[in-house]
C-alpha cells in the first residue's frame, strides 16, 4: 500500500524524503518528513522530534533513525518528523514559539483556524498522527531544564488503550515510567490518546544536551520500541535494557508565582515533602523574596535550572512510585 502524505509518496519497499508546507496563517513552515514504507505489512508508526526548541536529542535521534532504517528492515509504515515545530526549533531556544509565545505542547490537537501554534498542532494531527497505530513524541531537557530520563503515558479509561500505552512505555527500556491519571490537556500524547491512538512521550537528556552518547541511548530505546510494535524484527544489534522499568505517578507541578530570579534549594532527584520550601524567587528590583513550596510529596523528576522565570514557569515536576 502506498504511503502518501500531502505531495510525498513512498511505494512499498521505498523510502522518501522531503518537506511539506504548513499554513500557519501569518506565515508558512516547511516541515521535514521521512517516509519509510516497509517491504511487508505492519503497523503505521509516527515519530516526532522538535516539538520544542532547544531540545536537540530527539531531533538528532529521529534524523539518525530515518537515515539508518531501510524499507527491507521495516514491516508497515514509519513516518518520521525530526522537526515538528520549525518556528520554535529554528527561531527559538525555549519551549514556546517566537511567533505567538505559545507552548504547542499545551494546545494539541490544535485548531486550524487559530493562531500559529494552534495551526501547527492541527497540521501535525491532520497529516501525521490521525489514524496511526502508534505515536512517539521525543523530548529532552532544554537549555534551562535538568531532568531524569523518563517515559510518560496516560490512563484514558479505555483498558485496551491503557494496556497498549503502558506496554509501549515499558518497551522503551528506561527505569522511570511515569503516568498521568487522565488523557486531558494539550500534550501531544494525551491528545493522540483522545483520538484512539496509542502514544507515549520520551524524555532523554537535559540542559540542551547534544552529546552523541545521549543520542545513542535514545536510538537504542527507539529500536527496542519498534521491535515491540512489530515494525522491525529482533536483531543482535538491538541492545537489551540495563534497568527494569518501574511505574511512577505524577503527583504535582510547581509553577512560579512571580517574575524574578530563581534559586532552587531542591533539585532533580531530590526527595521532597508537601509544603517543603524547594526554592526562592527574588525580585531583582527590590530584593523581595517569594518562597516556593512543594505541592506534593515525592521525587523531583525535572526542575528549572535557569535563573530568570516568569509567572507560570514550570519550576519542578514531582512523581512518586506507583507501587
Amino acid at each position: 500500500m502506498t504511503l502518501t502524505i500531502g505531495a510525498l509518496r513512498a511505494e512499498p519497499g521505498r523510502k522518501t524524503r522531503g518537506s511539506l508546507s504548513a499554513d500557519l496563517g501569518s506565515t508558512t513552515a516547511e516541515v521535514p518528513l521521512i517516509l519509510v514504507n516497509g517491504s511487508r505489512p505492519g503497523p503505521r508508526v509516527v515519530i516526532t522530534g522538535g516539538v520544542h526548541g532547544g531540545e536537540f536529542i530527539g531531533v538528532d535521534a529521529a534524523t539518525r533513525l530515518a537515515g539508518l532504517l531501510e524499507p527491507e528492515e521495516v514491516a508497515g509504515q514509519l513516518v518520521i518528523c525530526p522537526v515538528a515545530n520549525p518556528p520554535a526549533v529554528y527561531g527559538g531556544r525555549l519551549n514556546i514559539s517566537p511567533l505567538d509565545g505559545v507552548n504547542i505542547n499545551r494546545v494539541f490537537p490544535g485548531d486550524k483556524d487559530g493562531g500559529p501554534s494552534d495551526r501547527m498542532a492541527a497540521w501535525l494531527f491532520e497529516h501525521l498522527i490521525d489514524g496511526a497505530d502508534a505515536y512517539v513524541d521525543l523530548h529532552s531537557g532544554g537549555i534551562d531544564q535538568y531532568l531524569l530520563d523518563f517515559v510518560g503515558y496516560r490512563l484514558t479509561g479505555d483498558d485496551a488503550l491503557d494496556a497498549k500505552n503502558r506496554a509501549m512505555a515499558h518497551a522503551v527500556g528506561y527505569e522511570l515510567v511515569i503516568f498521568g491519571t487522565s488523557a486531558d490537556g494539550g500534550n501531544s500524547h494525551a491528545a493522540a490518546n483522545r483520538q484512539g491512538v496509542p502514544a507515549i512521550l520520551v524524555e532523554t537528556g537535559q540542559l540542551g544536551d547534544r552529546d552523541p552518547a545521549t543520542v545513542r541511548r535514545l536510538l537504542d530505546a527507539l529500536y527496542r520500541l519498534l521491535r515491540h510494535l512489530g515494525a522491525i524484527e529482533a536483531s543482535e544489534h538491538i541492545k537489551q535494557p540495563t534497568v527494569q522499568p518501574r511505574d511512577w505517578i505524577w503527583t504535582g507541578d510547581v509553577e512560579s508565582p512571580a517574575a524574578g530570579l530563581w534559586y532552587p534549594d531542591a533539585v532533580t532527584g531530590d526527595e521532597v515533602t508537601e509544603g517543603q520550601t524547594i526554592g526562592r524567587i527574588i525580585d531583582p528590583a527590590d530584593g523581595a523574596e517569594h518562597k516556593v513550596a512543594a505541592v506534593s510529596t515525592g521525587m523531583i523528576i525535572y526542575n528549572m535550572s535557569g535563573l530568570t522565570v516568569r509567572p507560570g514557569t514550570h519550576l519542578a515536576a514531582i512523581a512518586t512510585p506507583h507501587d
